[in-house]
């Protein structure tokens, strides 16, 4: 079982990339990124993480996508041949936002240098 939950969270962050390019239409000029997912020990639940850029639109993409959450849903549920399928939930991700932010600090320091 403990081999098992990486490979559903590689499924099902696989299976969810299709369906954000083929099934959701976001706003124009807004990128957003499937980073991770992590399943319950369980495999009744998922915690799926997005990167929105410009990260001023993250709650905007989060309201569209929870809108959606069933037509998702169902869409994993035809796709993935194993029981149970999580039930998911996209949240924000943390971590690529302070990625960011160093990386724009790095690239002050370096305009400093010259």
């Amino acid at each position: 079982m403990v081999k098992r939950i990486p490979q559903v969270n590689s499924l099902l962050q696989r299976e969810l990339n299709q369906i954000f390019l083929r099934e959701i239409e976001f706003p124009n000029g807004v990128l957003v990124t499937l980073t991770r997912a992590e399943s319950s020990a369980d495999l009744y639940h998922a915690r799926v993480y997005i990167s929105v850029m410009p990260e001023n639109e993250t709650e905007k993409v989060l309201r569209i996508l929870k809108g959606r959450i069933y037509g998702i849903q169902q869409l994993l549920n035809k796709k993935l041949r194993m029981r149970p399928i999580p039930k998911i939930m996209f949240c924000p991700e943390k971590e690529t936002g302070g990625a960011a932010k160093i990386e724009e600090l790095l690239e002050e320091l370096k305009k400093e240098e010259k």
